[in-house]
């Protein structure tokens, strides 16, 4: 089966613009997210999809692939389906450019279920929350799933919420013994993969309120009454939305990939 990833960036971000052209390390973040790409498994061809010409240039200069897509999508998930009808692929991986120092490993174990299981059209992927500042922060979309892996709600709100550690009812005893256990909760990793046909599917479907409630395009999927499969990985919890986020994803380069 051809499976293409493909990385939806554009340059007009409400809260920092310019950020894939933001450099972490010498490099712009979408080189960074680019290069793991192309390093996962699996994938037979990685495409950038922007909507802006300097994003356009700056892939070609270190030997990329990049496409133009309209300036009016209001969803990543919009560009990468203009994309996809163009293209010939059975699976699409969608690699979120927000994610500079996102593993190949992830890439690859977000794909392997789709691959056994043909009946699976969606998947994603999470990873541990050891940090309670972070299982607070509606920055990090946290997401629960049942008992054979497949998602039953992502959120900005801290779920499941610990009722025996944060109720101020509760003994101080349980509430030490939760927090010696520092697993607060998963954080949603922002790489997908879709059946083609699917993809294209999701496109058609209309906003719903819990998506336009929590801004996560993903509820879309959930309260239409699509599985997404979900797979759990080791993943660094650098996301860039900020300059300040930015300034700690250098700081990440600097001690831990230099």
């Amino acid at each position: 089966m051809t499976v293409v990833a493909i990385i939806p960036v554009r340059y007009g971000s409400t809260r920092f613009p310019g950020k894939p052209l933001a450099t972490i390390g010498g490099k712009p973040m979408v080189q960074h997210v680019y290069e793991s790409a192309c390093k996962a498994s699996g994938l037979d061809q990685v495409l950038v999809a922007t909507d802006d010409q300097r994003i356009l240039d700056t892939v070609a200069g270190f030997g990329g692939e990049a496409v133009l897509t309209s300036k009016s999508h209001v969803s990543g998930t919009d560009r990468l389906a203009e994309v996809a009808r163009g293209i010939k692929a059975e699976w699409v991986v969608n690699v979120q450019g927000d994610l500079p120092f996102v593993r190949a490993q992830t890439i690859s174990r977000t794909l392997m279920p789709l691959r056994r299981d043909r009946s699976i059209f969606m998947g994603t992927a999470k990873t541990a929350i050891y940090d309670k500042e972070e299982w607070f922060d509606p920055n990090v979309v946290k997401v629960v799933t049942d008992g054979k892996g497949f998602a039953l709600y992502f959120s900005r709100a801290p779920i499941p919420y610990a009722r025996d550690v944060l109720a101020p009812d509760q003994h101080h005893r349980q509430r030490a013994a939760y927090k010696r256990q520092r697993l607060w909760g998963y954080r949603h990793v922002g790489v997908y993969v879709y059946r083609r046909d699917f993809l294209l599917k999701f496109s058609r479907l209309r906003p719903t309120i819990l998506e336009q409630t929590e801004r996560l395009e993903q509820l879309r999927v959930l309260q239409a009454g699509y599985p997404i499969r979900v797979v759990e990985v080791e993943e660094s919890s650098i996301e860039v939305d900020t300059p300040e986020d930015l300034r700690k994803a250098e700081q990440y380069w600097r001690k831990c990939l230099r």
